[in-house]
């Protein structure tokens, strides 16, 4: 949805575009008029905020470089620094919002902006005003989920990703957001679905997946869902063999790669497939895994070298008999 206004906005008159959007997908959209002296103080706080982020952003880096070399500035000083920075954003959208207090755009930044600087509270209060004014907005429900997933109650945070997918089924990441949801707070999902834990990951994977489809070359999408393989037990090596491979095809370069053939090389040791998992250790030449590579080798090697179990019983219990 996103993509197609974008592209559009270039070559079409704002009704134009709202026409042909409701014409391609079924939704109605206002396009806001970008003559508007509203819309242009909208925007120009919008740009504030992007540059006070890049601001921090670029004095959090050349502090850590400073203080690799024994210098730098210490935390609370660094903290007072931002803070004193992100205040003078934090009073722009106040100011505006004193004078457009039905302006639902502006509740939704302002949030997101107070979720970055970690005022949860503050975020989730101008969210559910955004959510007054517009009730229609699947961002609104999207991030009153994220919100509500941290918080609690979680459950309502499963209804309101429900909601935001309902309105908009073609973002990946509202499926996303919600698979880790449920992955993560199994019992709620377990209670609040009525189903047990193995389909709770059934489900956690199957949004996974429509995540996936609507962005498949998105590698860290992709390395996070086959992470999750991880945690699912009894193992699912074959799913999970079949995830990293995926993985593996979209990696952009070679260090995306080879941290992929290392996962490969964990799931096969794990599955006994000693000479596999050794093959993926040895694809590996960044020197930024050499620690990993070898903790994988002296497991490869210690569980390759390991007496075969048998059910036949222990030799003192024989010698018994």
């Amino acid at each position: 949805m996103i993509g197609l206004v974008g592209a559009l906005l270039s070559t079409n008159q704002p009704a134009g575009v709202s026409n042909l959007v409701l014409q391609t997908t079924g939704m109605t959209v206002t396009v806001p008029d970008p003559n508007d002296p509203v819309e242009k103080e909208y925007q120009q706080l919008l740009e504030a905020d992007d540059d006070a982020q890049a601001e921090v952003d670029k004095w959090i880096e050349e502090n850590n470089g400073f203080a690799a070399k024994g210098a730098g500035m210490d935390r609370i000083e660094m903290r007072r620094r931002i803070m004193a920075r992100f205040d003078l954003v934090r009073k722009g959208y106040e100011d505006f919002i004193k004078k457009h207090p039905d302006h639902a755009r502006v509740r939704i930044a302002y949030g997101s902006f107070l979720g970055d600087i970690h005022d949860e509270e503050g975020s989730q209060e101008q969210l559910e005003k955004a959510l007054e004014l517009n009730s229609k907005d699947p961002a609104v429900y999207n991030n009153l989920a994220n919100i509500y997933g941290h918080t609690g109650p979680v459950k309502k945070a499963f209804e309101y990703y429900a909601r935001a997918i309902e309105l908009s089924p073609l973002q990946s990441v509202y499926y996303y957001n919600f698979g880790t949801t449920v992955y993560l707070f199994r019992k709620d999902a377990m209670e609040f679905y009525e189903i047990n834990e193995q389909q709770v990951f059934d489900k956690a994977l199957e949004l996974y997946s429509k995540a996936l489809k609507l962005d498949p070359t998105n590698f860290p999408l992709a390395s996070d869902v086959a992470q999750t393989y991880y945690g699912i037990k009894p193992w699912r090596t074959e799913a999970a063999l079949k995830a990293w491979t995926n993985t593996l095809a979209i990696a952009h370069d070679e260090i995306e790669r080879e941290g992929v053939y290392l996962h490969l090389a964990r799931i096969k040791l794990n599955a006994g497939l000693f000479a596999e998992a050794r093959a993926h250790i040895n694809a590996v030449t960044n020197s930024m895994y050499a620690e990993l590579k070898a903790r994988l080798t002296r497991n490869v090697n210690e569980r390759e070298n390991r007496p075969k179990e048998t059910n036949a019983p222990p030799k003192d219990v024989e010698e018994k008999k």
